[in-house]
């Protein structure tokens, strides 16, 4: 694991075409937050956010496959143009496998990034399966690479970047900024 990436794994990354983001520990930092009356809250962070649009702007497709469901979800998903949601998926992989059979991705095609046990399977499928530094000893032990900021702390957008980077694609879309 660590930051870095060996020459192995960039090469692993040229042809993802698909990234798939776990939501509680990845999108957000895995805390269940509730109201009163019972309401989920969900707090997500704005790096994270560009670091999608970036993806998508590179021409990559997103999903985010998670084993709860929340209206903030839907919203956020919505707003950053996630191209396939998959709420209420405890079977990770499963979910992995009707998104690929349905859009004619696959694994060699793929990367995911969770934290916990329900996302394992699905990380040491396809082709490039990371972690966080707040995930699950064994998931982070599986993951071909965790990231260095922790989930809902802008982790997915550090994902997003080296995978843009592996792809010689992340200067240029850098430089629209400038």
């Amino acid at each position: 694991m660590g930051n870095s990436l060996s020459a192995q794994l960039t090469e692993r990354l040229r042809p993802v075409k698909l990234v798939v983001f776990d939501v509680d520990g990845i999108l957000t930092n895995g805390q269940l937050n509730f109201l009163p009356d019972g309401q989920e809250i969900k707090s997500f962070h704005t790096l994270d956010g560009l670091g999608i649009k970036l993806l998508h702007k590179a021409g990559i497709e997103t999903a985010i496959i998670t084993g709860r469901s929340s209206p903030q979800v839907e919203q956020r998903a919505k707003a950053l143009g996630i191209h396939y949601l998959m709420q209420g998926r405890e079977d990770k992989l499963v979910a992995l496998e009707e998104l690929w059979k349905q859009h004619h991705h696959s694994a060699a095609t793929t990367a995911y990034i969770g934290d916990d046990l329900p996302d394992l399977a699905a990380i040491i499928t396809v082709a490039f399966g990371a972690s966080v530094p707040n995930g699950h000893p064994l998931v982070r032990a599986e993951a071909d690479w965790c990231t260095s900021r922790k989930g809902g702390e802008g982790a997915a957008r550090e994902f997003c970047e080296v995978i843009l980077s592996a792809q010689g694609k992340l200067n240029a879309l850098i430089d629209e900024f400038r």
